[in-house]
């Protein structure tokens, strides 16, 4: 009986590892200038660095088909002043 009831509890536990998802780092992809976007919604957007030029930031975003991705694209940093 405690043969049996261990290993259905070895049994059961390690099944649940299986049923966890993957975590998987997703790559930021470079913009270039005629992608097609995809873009359902907008999950985050790095702030620009506080400097007066070009600078990176990256787009968090879900697809139509609600995959996660990644755009990195260039924006004139915050740093820079009028006057």
């Amino acid at each position: 009986m405690k043969k049996t009831l261990s290993l259905a509890l070895s049994l059961t536990a390690s099944l649940s590892v299986y049923a966890q998802e993957a975590v998987v780092a997703i790559e930021a992809v470079p913009y270039a200038y005629g992608t097609h976007l995809d873009i359902a919604k907008v999950i985050n957007v790095t702030p620009a660095a506080d400097i007066c030029g070009p600078t990176p930031v990256q787009m968090t975003y879900k697809d139509s088909h609600g995959e996660t991705h990644i755009l990195e694209y260039s924006v004139i940093g915050s740093g820079c002043s009028n006057g």
